[in-house]
């Protein structure tokens, strides 16, 4: 080649510039598709929360209100799973009764010695409240009222006192739907809203204004509209027993004061009171309350869908759904979770078994005091002692969660029950020793159901056992 001369133009293989055609219009394609992506998401993110489908102020109808949430509906729906199980928890209907038959013993007299299951999902209440056992004939209308969306439509047309007055059965071809949408959500603007007048009432009662309650605040008052302790009053009015505060032995000075029971214990004639399901009031009690943590937070989680966020409906053991629920806050592995969870749970769980097996036996001892006839002015004390004994152990046996709620309250709680009805046993004790009878009445194996059950019926025959050895002819 000469000096000067130019170089020859590089020259690039055929297939380059095909090549380079492709990469940029697949570049171009996926710059296309990613920006689409974000519209769409923020179209989501951004699409107001208004019913699409205007859905009446009192629909009961869950369906209905599904066509405008169908996230939402399709987790409501899930609950429908009773088969999930946690150590002590979960949708399996487990029988209690079986389970533990020192119950039989405590629950004598009382709808619970018929049946006692454990709750499955919302999406059963209906079902169940109509199927179990401890219905009657004398049940009333207010127990309709935690079980379906109904409930509140039929509240507002007839007023609270006069649907509380009904008898249950009245409602049985105008009732159709179990818990749902409706008990917490206003159809027009989807707030949260309390439905039931009980806890309105009740918040008054403490002389607290419920509309004040913070949006957080609200996703703990929805479940307290039902998660709670109550009783019936005159006309089987529904009232929580708040008035002195959430505390167990406030709502049990309530009680006293008012010189309320339930029922007559047939083994001790104890006047009883029989504790609901005061998940509210342990809650209140807790870390997770003290920190604004609500039951939402952690049994309906929130859950993520393209662009869109949303409260899992699907209403649940936390230890179900550990990575969504307790893994958001608490930053260990599911097992160690699971592990400290139940780890408290054991604990109280024996301390509640603990508990049970010295109420049941004091029940027991006074009905052997009233064999050899100590009246009714020596005993009357010790029956206090086990009517304060019960309840105790009851607000936290009765409350779900085993205690993971307020560990610490449900231990002391459990520890008062068992020495006021240890203390009711010495109590008895005495009475006998000062006639001279040092024998321990005859128990039953209150570790088998069909033992303590026989032993109830017989105590409560024409021709009931002598329970003090030596003492058959009364």
């Amino acid at each position: 080649m000469k000096r000067n001369e130019p170089a020859a133009p590089t020259r690039w293989p055929v297939w380059v510039g095909p090549t380079l055609f492709l990469l940029t219009a697949a570049v171009i394609v996926l710059l296309g598709l990613l920006a689409f992506s974000i519209v769409e998401r923020r179209w989501e993110t951004q699409r107001p929360a208004i019913a699409l489908i205007p859905i009446a102020e009192w629909e009961p109808d869950n369906a209905v209100w599904g066509r405008n949430y169908p996230r939402q509906y399709e987790s409501y729906l899930r609950t429908r799973d009773d088969t999930t199980r946690t150590r002590y928890g979960g949708g399996y209907p487990r029988d209690y009764l079986e389970i533990y038959p020192h119950l039989t013993i405590l629950y004598a007299g009382y709808g619970f010695e018929r049946e006692y299951l454990q709750g499955r999902g919302h999406a059963h209440a209906y079902d169940d409240v109509v199927n179990t056992r401890r219905r009657d004939e004398h049940t009333p209308a207010t127990c309709w009222t935690c079980k379906t969306t109904d409930a509140p439509r039929l509240i507002a047309e007839m007023g609270a006192a006069a649907f509380y007055a009904a008898p249950f059965d009245a409602f049985l071809d105008r009732i159709r739907h179990p818990i749902g949408c409706q008990d917490c959500h206003d159809p027009a603007t989807m707030n949260l809203r309390i439905t039931r007048p009980a806890l309105r009432e009740a918040f008054a009662a403490m002389g607290r204004d419920i509309d004040a309650a913070t949006h957080q605040e609200m996703r703990s008052l929805v479940c307290a509209q039902c998660h709670v302790e109550y009783y019936f009053g005159e006309d089987n009015y529904l009232i929580f027993p708040w008035a002195r505060g959430l505390r167990v032995e406030q709502v049990l000075a309530y009680f006293d004061d008012l010189g309320f029971s339930d029922w007559i214990h047939p083994i001790s004639e104890t006047p009883m009171l029989k504790v609901q399901h005061p998940d509210y009031e342990i809650y209140a009690m807790g870390i997770h309350a003290y920190r604004n943590v609500s039951c939402a937070d952690c049994h309906m989680p929130y859950r993520t869908e393209g662009g869109v966020k949303f409260t899992d409906h699907h209403i649940q053991s936390p230890l179900l759904n550990i990575a969504s629920s307790c893994g958001v806050c608490h930053r260990w592995s599911e097992d160690e979770i699971r592990v400290r969870v139940e780890s408290i749970q054991d604990a109280v769980h024996e301390a509640k078994l603990a508990a049970e097996d010295v109420i049941a036996r004091a029940h027991i001892d006074i009905a052997a005091a009233m064999q050899v006839g100590i009246g009714d002015e020596d005993l009357a004390p010790l029956r206090q002692l086990v009517r304060h004994a019960q309840f105790r152990w009851d607000f936290v046996a009765s409350n779900n969660g085993v205690g993971i709620h307020a560990p610490q309250e449900c231990t002391r709680i459990l520890g008062d029950s068992r020495s006021l009805a240890q203390e009711a046993r010495l109590g008895v004790a005495r009475l006998l020793a000062a006639r001279g009878i040092a024998d321990e009445p005859r128990y039953p194996d209150l570790s088998i159901r069909e033992a303590a059950q026989a032993f109830v019926r017989a105590l409560r025959s024409d021709d009931p056992p002598a329970l003090l050895p030596g003492r058959e002819d009364g």
